[in-house]
């Protein structure tokens, strides 16, 4: 399939024909021009709709998020590529000499994409053939946007750590009575700060799943996808940095006199 990025005429019918070539619609295009599921449209290279041509419409897509058309209406149409040759050929131009500059391909293995990117580089010279995936994820906006994204993501953990072992301190001493008592019945230091790291511990966690939670509901949002690598990392750093400020912050409270702790 190869994206058509501009709709000149667009006319519905209540009866599609079964021998009309099929087409693609995106969500937006339907929802604006009102054309559903077997409705006939006619689609025409030029801005004044000449040599038209009749399509089926055979399903409405959702297209794919785009950081660099971020704010712009989608209307796509999807053709094969035969039809869409026939519709853009110049008057006069044989059939069979259009070329094309890109071409999709779709493998049944996703993980022979490397391979066959070698092998056909190698059978046609000059032909330049790579993972779409990695091409897209590694020049233009989307190097731009993974940039920004670590960027963002480096200042709000940092901030977030500070704030968070301030937080905790506020906690830990509000706690100060409490710890004094159970450093004037005998309880060890040590034996204090492992109940205390226990907290941290399930609080941590109890945090970092609330926060995937709450990123799976905003998931409906655009540019917004959980997956299970990036909910781990989430969890690999938040439960760590909780646990850390937990204990940090308690041991700068139980190195203070038991008498002190209980304001006796």
């Amino acid at each position: 399939m190869i994206v058509l990025a501009a709709i000149v005429t667009a006319a519905a019918t209540l009866h599609a024909a079964d021998t009309l070539p099929s087409i693609l619609i995106s969500r937006q295009l339907s929802e604006s021009e009102h054309v559903s599921v077997g409705d006939i449209v006619r689609l025409s290279a030029s801005a004044d709709g000449a040599s038209a041509q009749r399509f089926r419409v055979a399903g409405v897509y959702e297209p794919t998020p785009d950081p660099a058309r971020l704010g712009a209406v989608i209307r796509e149409v999807q053709l094969h590529l035969p039809d869409l040759l026939t519709l853009t050929r110049e008057p006069g131009m044989p059939a069979g000499s259009e070329f094309v500059q890109t071409i999709n391909v779709a493998l049944a293995d996703p993980a022979d994409a490397a391979a066959f990117s070698r092998d056909v580089q190698a059978r046609m010279p000059g032909v330049s053939a790579q993972p779409a995936s990695g091409a897209a994820e590694s020049t233009g906006p989307f190097l731009v946007l993974r940039r920004f994204h670590l960027a963002i993501a480096i200042v709000t953990i940092i901030a977030s750590t500070v704030f968070l072992l301030a937080l905790t301190i506020m906690l830990v001493d509000e706690r100060r009575a409490a710890v004094g008592v159970l450093r004037l019945i005998g309880l060890p230091i040590r034996r204090i700060l492992v109940q205390l790291f226990i907290e941290g511990v399930l609080i941590a966690t109890i945090g970092s799943l609330f926060g995937i939670a709450l990123s799976l509901v905003s998931e409906g949002l655009i540019f917004v996808r959980v997956t299970p690598e990036v909910a781990a990392i989430c969890v690999g750093i938040a439960v760590p940095l909780g646990v850390s400020a937990t204990v940090v912050a308690s041991w700068a409270l139980l190195r203070r006199n038991g008498l002190r702790l209980a304001r006796r």
